[in-house]
């Protein structure tokens, strides 16, 4: 599918993502104005049949796809990333189990 899509959709989508990574001021990045700058540069025209737009179509869906997926990496890694050191008690809730008690009271158990 993403190698249907025209060069301007795919402009479109990595400006999406600097906008979801950077913020309201992507505009101002560096990072905005080369990718601008790229897809002026390789403008498709009906003269000539040019090896470097495709190989510039190719690294523009290439960094769009690392774009998308270290968006979703860090999405689940702030999702599953580990707290820390939990307690025993703590982790046996996170699985749904209780620590068993002590009867009669020895003295060492909470």
């Amino acid at each position: 599918m993403a190698s249907l899509s025209s060069p301007l959709r795919v402009c479109r989508e990595i400006l999406k993502e600097l906008r979801a990574i950077q913020g309201p001021s992507y505009k101002q990045s560096l990072a905005y104005n080369y990718v601008l700058d790229q897809f002026r540069k390789n403008k498709v025209t009906g003269e000539r049949y040019c090896r470097a737009q495709q190989e510039a179509r190719h690294a523009s869906l290439t960094y769009l796809c690392l774009l998308v997926s270290t968006r979703n990496h860090l999405a689940l890694h702030n999702l599953y990333h580990g707290k820390g050191e939990r307690s025993p008690e703590e982790v046996a809730g996170l699985v749904g189990l209780r620590l068993p008690t002590q009867p009669g009271g020895k003295g060492w158990e909470k």
